[in-house]
């Protein structure tokens, strides 16, 4: 055991700024106003005839205002996730929104400049740009989809007070709820994460009892949800297909994320074509259980009576030894963001639920939002957002607009983090029944970030298209029902309660098609994993290019780097071996 003793505790934003009304953030709003109205004056100097000297100078100016912009925002908005029911954080998050737009609209003149050139000179500009070449080619991807400039900052400022503003309602009204269920006896008063430990209880009653009350929950504000949704998605639809000329929803999230259609539709088929291997494993679930069926209550049941507990100090251990296992330098990485305190580990009343990773800009340590409750899901949530801050890190060396790799790729460290404490685990365990749920909770774990996100994407996918027919919020909730239905077939029964499990997802409200990067990262995690198993050192330095990489290269260039082809179905149908080839292992240590 390290001789550190970690603690359960709020994070620290003094590296971005003390508060919102001190002089440093006063002094930092000045500062970006003076920055962009300099900035604003290199309009009229503009051409095509544009020396390159002069060319990045204009770019390091840009990068400079973004950076700054990037601290004001990210205090804002960790602040408002640490409490999103302090009105005060709430104000101000509203206001920098408002002054992010802004600010993005008196800049838009060079980017729409820049998509505008002539491909001649547009290359002979590009030329020895370093770091910034692929973020320079990148944003001439999206020249057809374009709009002109007072279209363009319309755009900007009807969000503040449009999607983003629907948003925030939308956080502000889910994190304020409270479930009651009766615990041992007693009825409790419970957060969302603090029900959520309930789903994975050894009783099965009490996991009946917990989705009951989410959903009731939700269902009671599901009519609003849903037309908050609604509404969103229409914006959606009324900006990229109508205004900006997308195919179809989901191709703008697909451009931004620099991947083909055609990657994400085989990537989707190949998940639905593979439905039956989950299915499978819910049948074997059952079987011992002690149930006919699995319900959708128990798919994540344990298999032991009682989940061991750990504390945070003896789970943050565990995540290190197994980053430390694999290479030093990821487990130092990750000791960043403890030793700067950007941890914030507390269940609080009002603190955003859920987990996140918030990489602000390269030269800061990223911070990490969790909501440590002492189950193994929990140590294994650590890993995953850990793993998310050691990819940031190790791409600290690049600018501010190329450390963030794209949604696909940002995946890739947090789920091999999973697997790395998931093998560590199994390294260290003799005892074969506690191996096997250990192996049980890993194929869990794949099915809630494949299948389940596979599916949340194949459900935005019609979702959008039934909104467009003018669908009600019923409707659509039949038609999850139906998604439900599809997706695990007899092998589980379902509740007339999970028709409203949608309203309850909030990247398909704040992020369109995110979720299918879920799917893809593990799915690519698994080929890399294995590629691991195989290899040994071999493999490292490989994994740490992908990582180092950044997002200062496409998808398909940084994967094709170390020989992986995402154009074929078969190297999606390569993750579902693996998987087959547990839920295989699985049905032996069973029998």
């Amino acid at each position: 055991m390290n001789a550190v003793l970690y603690e359960t505790g709020p994070w620290s934003l003094e590296d971005l700024y003390v508060s919102s009304e001190s002089p440093d953030m006063q002094s930092a709003l000045i500062d970006l106003e003076s920055r962009v109205k300099v900035f604003e004056e290199i309009r009229q100097s503009l051409n095509d005839e544009i020396g390159k000297a002069e060319f990045m100078e204009i770019i390091q100016q840009l990068e400079g205002i973004t950076s700054l912009a990037y601290r004001i925002h990210g205090f804002a908005s960790l602040q408002f996730s640490a409490d999103t029911q302090d009105e005060a954080a709430l104000a101000f998050m509203a206001k920098i929104d408002q002054v992010m737009a802004e600010m993005q609209n008196r800049v838009l003149f060079f980017s729409l400049w820049w998509k505008d050139m002539e491909n001649e000179q547009a290359e002979r500009l590009m030329e020895d740009t370093g770091d910034y070449q692929y973020w320079l080619e990148e944003m001439r991807h999206f020249k057809p989809h374009t709009l002109s400039e007072p279209e363009e900052k319309i755009v900007n400022i009807k969000d503040v007070t449009g999607s983003r503003a629907l948003n925030k309602l939308y956080d502000s009204i889910t994190n304020r709820y409270v479930y009651k269920v009766v615990v041992e006896g007693e009825e409790k008063q419970l957060t969302r994460g603090q029900l959520m430990v309930h789903v994975r209880s050894s009783d099965p009653d009490l996991r009946a009892a917990a989705y009951r009350e989410l959903y009731r929950v939700f269902g009671e504000d599901g009519p609003i949800l849903g037309q908050v949704y609604q509404t969103l998605v229409r914006d959606w639809h009324n900006e990229q297909v109508k205004l900006r000329n997308y195919k179809t929803p989901i191709s703008a999230r697909n451009l931004a994320n620099d991947v083909p259609d055609t990657v994400v539709d085989m990537l989707l088929e190949v998940c639905q074509n593979n439905a039956s291997v989950f299915q499978r494993f819910f049948q074997l679930k059952a079987k011992l259980l002690g149930m006919e069926v699995l319900r959708r209550y128990d798919i994540y049941a344990p298999l032991a009576e009682a989940d061991k507990n750990y504390t945070f100090d003896s789970g943050v251990e565990m995540v290190l030894d197994s980053f430390q296992g694999f290479d030093p330098r990821v487990a130092d990485l990750a000791k960043r963001v403890f030793g700067e305190g950007h941890l914030d580990s507390q269940v609080r009343k009002g603190k955003r639920d859920g987990a996140f990773c918030a990489t602000v800009t390269p030269d800061l340590t990223p911070w990490v939002l969790l909501n440590y409750q002492g189950r193994s899901e929990d140590v294994a949530t650590m890993a995953h957002e850990l793993g998310h801050a050691v990819h940031a890190m190790l791409a600290e060396h690049h600018s501010v607009f190329t450390q963030h790799s794209s949604l696909p790729l940002a995946e890739t460290a947090s789920t091999f983090a999973e697997m790395l404490l998931v093998d560590s685990m199994l390294a260290q365990e003799g005892d074969q029944k506690v191996r096997r749920d250990i192996l049980f909770k890993q194929v869990d774990d794949a099915y809630a970030t494949i299948m389940r996100q596979a599916y949340f994407a194949a459900f935005e996918k019609q979702a959008h298209e039934m909104i467009k027919a003018d669908a009600t919020v019923e409707e659509l909730s039949t038609a999850y029902m139906q998604n439900l239905k599809d997706q695990f077939s007899d092998a589980v029964a379902l509740s007339e309660e999970f028709r409203w499990e949608w309203v309850s997802i909030p990247h398909i409200f704040q992020v369109p098609f995110y979720v299918y990067a879920y799917a893809f990262g593990q799915l690519l995690v698994l080929s890399l994993y294995q590629q691991f198993k195989n290899e040994g050192e071999a493999f490292k330095p490989r994994y740490i290019e992908i990582l180092s990489a950044g997002g200062s290269k496409s998808p398909v260039e940084i994967l094709t780097g170390v020989g992986i082809d995402i154009n074929t179905p078969a190297f999606w149908q390569g993750g579902f071996d693996v998987i087959n080839g547990m839920v295989e292992e699985l049905e032996v240590l069973s029998e």
